[in-house]
């Protein structure tokens, strides 16, 4: 049987202004773009511990895991250094909507983009003693 193999792209439709969105992913997560306009996330550039992988799931109907966003799907962005990130957000003046939070597989943080949609962000780590931190 023929099956999926990863996440081949990610693709936003934009309320608004696409460049702009595209734009404010660049200048606030780090999103180098392309000359087509998009990004181009390539597995050898991530250096987590984990050796890269991608998570894939649904939430039932009645989920608040999207809140405040009242879109149908949230994307998971890996970043290298979350305290750098949450630094650098803050420094923007983007609010941080929770987080950071230390789990078993690393950390996470939650932002809404310009349009509402929320992000979450996540910092893959092997989980052990060096990587427990309280809440």
């Amino acid at each position: 049987m023929a099956k999926v193999t990863g996440i081949g792209g990610v693709f936003i439709k934009s309320n608004d202004d696409g460049k702009a969105l595209a734009q404010w992913y660049a200048d606030h997560l780090g999103m180098q773009l392309e000359v087509f306009g998009g990004a181009i996330l390539s597995w050898p550039d991530d250096k987590a511990e984990d050796k890269g992988m991608t998570v894939w799931t649904t939430s039932a109907s009645d989920s608040d895991w999207f809140s405040p966003s009242t879109s149908s799907f949230m994307i998971n962005y890996r970043v290298d250094d979350m305290a750098g990130m949450i630094a650098q957000l803050n420094e923007a003046g983007i609010p941080i909507q929770k987080g950071p939070e230390y789990h078993e597989n690393g950390v996470f943080a939650w932002i809404m983009d310009p349009e509402g949609n929320k992000v979450e962000l996540w910092e893959p780590k092997i989980w052990d003693e060096k990587n427990k931190v309280a809440d």
